[in-house]
């Protein structure tokens, strides 16, 4: 697609070209309050502060709703509906479009010109969502099998059900953070001799990192109420990066037999710009082919509802060395966002404005493509080699796991979602 040109000075190279746009929470020195912003290039237009100064004169559909660009998350504007996300980004892509048809509204000289357009590094930045609730899925085909192969053997690995249906689990809203918050390593329940079947408590000796993404809800459902597949793609407000952090070895005590608990609800962090699903469309995939035939349900008829997204994982020490541990695409996922919440409200579960869809780890088929550690050192048996020549299994003390995502190849129209990133910080000394 041909690049659009803002007047504003925006890198070709930039993530945040116009064709993106991606909503966030800010504050600044200036105003401390948490406000809505969209990130153009290495800066944001403050909402809050066009919304002020009559920014949405041309726009009127917007004008008696205008209060959500006052709010502390993005959730009274993602209940807007994905229509009005739409008219309002377009209207903030023309805005900020070379040839404007709207010069008038942040001229050349103008104070609201001048007091609304930020730089980023001068922002803070915030929780796009509040999330009331969160569940992680398990949609990554490749990394299903792999981790099936090292605990069930390849004739085994992938359970019946796997190519039914969206595997998930409901996971803990209340620890999901935003980029850059620290994540302590956890204590719990491990076996340090698998012969001797009596645990001890621990910190967490296997901590791991998950390459995923996460889609955010727009459109409630009410209680007993299935969303239809035809449908599910409106309750959909945006994509962000996510990495639910493991502790594979309290994992691998606790989960039988309902699941993950200790080992996966002490942090999950994502990244803070939201882009909207319009901003993906241009980039709708098929996924990979699912030999199994879903029920009517889960059926989308060939629709394109993946997106061939590129995913990369630094690994950065307290050193100061950055090592790549993994590049894939998000096309390796086997079920969509659609599907999984058309699957998971199938029995009447009611959705939120605000809740949290995770896609659960995403891995290609080769080594450099594996989403996470245990995959990588298939389960420690093997070690990683990183650019200054330290080695890692699970993740230490110190250490830095930063997600990057982005969409298209051409320079001035790229698609991004800047960075998930957090630091690992020592485990509580607990009294024994």
């Amino acid at each position: 697609m041909a690049p659009l040109k803002s007047w504003l000075k925006v890198d070709s190279s930039s993530h945040f070209s116009l064709h993106n746009l991606p909503f966030g929470i800010i504050s600044t020195t200036a105003n401390p309050d948490r406000h809505p912003a969209v990130a153009i290039g290495d800066q944001v237009l403050d909402l809050s502060v066009f919304t002020a100064g009559n920014g949405f004169s041309a726009l009127s559909i917007i004008q008696p709703h205008q209060a959500v660009f006052f709010r502390p998350t993005l959730n009274d504007f993602a209940a807007l509906g994905r229509p009005m996300h739409r008219v309002v980004r377009e209207y903030l892509q023309s805005v900020l479009l070379e040839d404007s048809p709207f010069h008038g509204v942040l001229k050349e000289n103008s104070s609201l010109r001048h007091n609304s357009i930020l730089s980023q590094k001068d922002c803070h930045m915030h929780m796009p969502m509040q999330i009331t609730d969160y569940t992680d899925f398990y949609a990554g085909l490749h990394h299903a099998y792999n981790v099936g192969v090292l605990f069930r053997g390849p004739q085994n690995a992938l359970q019946p059900n796997y190519k039914h249906l969206p595997v998930g689990y409901h996971g803990r809203a209340g620890s999901v953070v935003v980029s850059g918050t620290p994540i302590r390593r956890p204590n719990g329940q491990i076996l340090t001799d698998p012969a001797v079947k009596e645990p001890t408590l621990s910190a967490c000796r296997k901590l791991d990192m998950e390459l995923e993404l996460g889609c955010f809800v727009c459109k409630p459902s009410k209680m007993g109420d299935p969303v239809r597949i035809d449908d599910a793609a409106d309750h959909l407000f945006g994509i962000v990066l996510m990495n639910d952090w493991s502790a594979r070895d309290i994992q691998a005590w606790e989960y039988v037999p309902l699941g993950p608990f200790n080992s996966k609800n002490f942090g999950t962090t994502i990244s803070p710009w939201v882009v909207l699903m319009d901003a993906l469309e241009p980039f709708a995939s098929t996924g990979l082919h699912n030999d199994m035939e879903t029920l009517p349900y889960l059926d989308e008829k060939g629709k394109k509802t993946h997106f061939d997204i590129n995913l990369s994982v630094n690994l950065n020490t307290e050193s100061g060395s950055s090592s790549t541990i993994c590049k894939t695409t998000a096309t390796n996922l086997l079920f969509s966002f659609p599907q999984m919440l058309a699957h998971h409200t199938v029995g009447g579960c009611p959705f939120n404005v605000g809740d949290l869809l995770g896609s659960g780890t995403i891995s290609g088929e080769s080594k450099s493509q594996k989403g996470c550690l245990l995959e990588q050192s298939e389960n420690g048996k093997i070690s990683i080699t990183l650019e200054d020549g330290q080695e890692r299994i699970f993740l230490e003390d110190g250490d830095t796991i930063t997600i990057g995502g982005v969409c298209g190849g051409e320079q001035g129209s790229l698609v991004g979602f800047g960075e998930c990133s957090g630091k690992i910080l020592p485990a509580i000394q607990l009294e024994t």
